[in-house]
């Protein structure tokens, strides 16, 4: 296997734990190490309240009876208690399981039974209620420990315990084990397991534990520092948790090596306006919501209307004039770069204050390929973003220095991995961060892991200047009975760049017919969109079926088939009736579609599309996250384009 990465930062150690004893050493209370906003208010921590949270932490695990092995679940919004709570776990040769926040309690149960974990740590009262309600189905589990006591004070269960009398019984601990966390995290070693990162379940079966040590999540880490290093006066805003295996490379592995700051939001809620007030120097975002933000700052300028919505039609093409020449590797003139100049203290720079993006340095987008369309869009605001690739069990694979960066790829492959491209499209490749299986799942391993060469699964070609570029899952693309290829996720991504539509589902019928689209309406823009117009309506459902919505819709369908061959052209489209939901397992977690799992639900549906049909009743189930269930009734019209 290649082994030509160079680790960043070697004389730290070579396990998480032992980074952080460095840090601590080295900075004490001198630099801080995170912020976190409460009340209003950021609250800093330095290198000695990150080691010796960790420390207490883990020394209270052990006095509860946590043994080398063990694993603890960790579910709450992005807060430093849930770094905390993975460095703990691991300092005592335990490892970390992560779960979004917004899981059901029933599948918490099926992830806590597959990882056999014993340990919760979870934020609030929300989660608590879960556990509460499948605890009797999970004899292994021992305590579920809660951050926010809000709610929880006075809770009687024996199962469940207080953060801040877990780290009591540690200093306690301490005083009858002294040296105890020390000599654990030294005889730590880079391939202990450190952590189960769970698959978004994107195909619509159970997700999988993608088992991986810190030789292998460190090998993701270093190869985001060698691409672009970051310092210790970097300022990072996670937005989404360790759960996710990105802010595993960036949230632990490089926050650590760099030894720069991490700043909390107070809320997911807040995360926007936290953002502006942090003004991060790298952000890290899913592909999904640099779209939604890319959507969102268009939809703004439309309501504005007046001077704003001019300035915006105005100067808008003198961004993308300037973003295609440097993308294209071409010098603007003197003229073009006054100009530039000129829109950007009009236009570009307050948009990319409103985002929080003023001094952002680094700017990745990964989980899926972004639209020519919303690259465009940010490089015209002169916001450096890149496309990155990686997947939880291959590691990090991709990614492009900020002057080689390529509207159509995800960069090349980084030094130290070997890259093939299967007979029939498949990426397929090997590194150090590769994982060591799927957790008690030999079967599965053996499919994606074969002499060392992990089996993406995704589809993709390598150009002759060494960029990769991702076409789709090999399994979702399609080839029409016109001979064209369709690739849904490039449609799906483009549509979604439009301020009037949320999501998109692009599908080709059981023989490959012809493409149609499923459509969500952005209610919200939508609906003043409609207000503006003197359109009545009372729901999401009737709104989306209005005649003047699909006209709206239909614009942004024909400005995409313009950009695709004649035969992979949408040709129907479908407004439904309610949003793609996550609790409705029609979204992954990190709100990816599972399309096995639609194309079931929504059977009758395609068949009516592809039955040459005008319309189509329906008839759902919608649960809401409080269990109640209630049937929606209505009729979809099926337009043509």
């Amino acid at each position: 296997m290649a082994t030509g990465i160079e680790p960043v930062n070697r004389e730290k150690g070579d396990t998480w734990p032992k980074i952080l004893k460095y840090n601590y050493e080295k900075y004490g209370d001198n630099r801080r190490a995170m912020r976190h906003k409460h009340y209003g208010i950021w609250q800093p921590y330095t290198w000695k309240d990150y080691y010796l949270s960790v420390k207490y932490l883990a020394l209270g695990l052990l006095s509860l009876g946590f043994e080398p092995g063990d694993k603890v679940l960790i579910i709450g919004d992005n807060a430093p208690q849930w770094y905390y709570a993975e460095l703990a776990a691991q300092a005592i040769h335990g490892a970390s399981v992560g779960l979004y926040s917004d899981l059901t309690p029933r599948e918490i149960q099926y992830i806590a039974e597959n990882s056999e974990a014993r340990f919760a740590i979870v934020e609030d009262q929300e989660q608590v209620d879960k556990f509460l309600e499948i605890k009797d189905e999970l004899p292994l589990l021992k305590k579920v420990i809660y951050w926010n006591y809000k709610g929880l004070a006075h809770s009687d269960d024996h199962m469940l315990m207080g953060y801040r009398q877990v780290l009591q019984r540690g200093e306690k601990y301490e005083e009858e084990h002294p040296g105890l966390f020390e000599q654990n995290v030294e005889t730590g070693k880079a391939d202990d397991v450190c952590a189960l990162v769970y698959t978004s379940g994107t195909t619509g079966a159970t997700p999988k534990g993608a088992v991986h040590t810190y030789r292998t999540m460190r090998a993701g880490a270093d190869y985001h520092l060698n691409l672009d290093p970051w310092h210790d006066n970097d300022n990072v805003l996670p937005y989404l948790p360790p759960a996710w295996m990105t802010e595993q490379w960036f949230g632990i592995g490089c926050h650590l090596l760099s030894a720069s700051t991490l700043n909390f939001a107070e809320a997911p809620e807040t995360q926007q306006r936290d953002t502006r007030e942090t003004g991060p120097s790298i952000v890290f975002y899913g592909a999904r919501l640099w779209e939604s933000q890319a959507a969102m700052v268009q939809a703004r300028i439309l309501g504005a209307g007046g001077i704003k919505g001019f300035a915006f039609r105005l100067l808008m093409p003198i961004g993308y004039k300037m973003a295609d020449l440097k993308l294209n590797k071409q010098k603007p003139d003197l003229f073009r770069k006054i100009l530039y100049s000129l829109a950007d203290i009009a236009l570009f720079r307050p948009i990319r204050r409103s985002l929080g993006l003023s001094n952002a340095r680094i700017c990745y987008t990964t989980g899926a390929m972004l639209s020519p369309d919303v690259f465009r869009f940010y490089h015209a605001l002169n916001i450096p973003l890149k496309s990155l690739y990686g997947t939880t069990e291959g590691g990090a694979l991709t990614g492009a220095k900020n002057d080689e960066i390529s509207l159509e790829t995800v960069g090349p492959a980084h030094r130290g991995t070997e890259v093939k491209i299967t007979d029939n499209g498949e990426i397929i490749y090997r590194q150090p961060g590769v994982f060591i299986g799927y957790y008690k799942d030999p079967d599965k391993t053996a499919e994606v892991l074969k002499d060392g060469w992990f089996y993406s699964g995704d589809s993709g070609f390598m150009r002759e200047d060494g960029h990769i570029v991702f076409v789709d899952r090999v399994k979702d693309l399609v080839e029409l009975a016109s001979g064209d290829k369709l690739a849904p996720q490039f449609i799906e991504s483009r549509l979604r760049f439009s301020p009037y539509i949320m999501d998109a589902w692009v599908l080709a019928g059981a023989d490959g017919a012809y493409a149609s689209a499923i459509i969500i309406i952005n209610y919200d823009t939508v609906g003043r969109w409609a207000g503006q117009r003197g359109v009545a309506y009372t729901n999401f459902a009737e709104l989306s079926q209005k005649p003047e919505v699909y006209g709206l819709v239909k614009t942004d369908i024909d400005r995409i088939n313009q950009a695709l061959p004649p035969g992979a052209r949408v040709k129907k489209y479908v407004n439904l009736h309610k949003e793609f939901d996550p609790d409705e397992t029609e979204l992954t977690r990190n709100r990816k579609l599972r399309r096995r799992f639609l194309e079931e639900r929504y059977c009758e549906l395609i068949d009516a599309i592809y039955g040459d049909k005008t319309e189509a009743p329906i008839e759902a189930r919608v649960t809401s996250r409080d269990g109640r269930t209630e049937t929606i009734k209505t009729t979809l019209s099926i337009k043509s384009v």
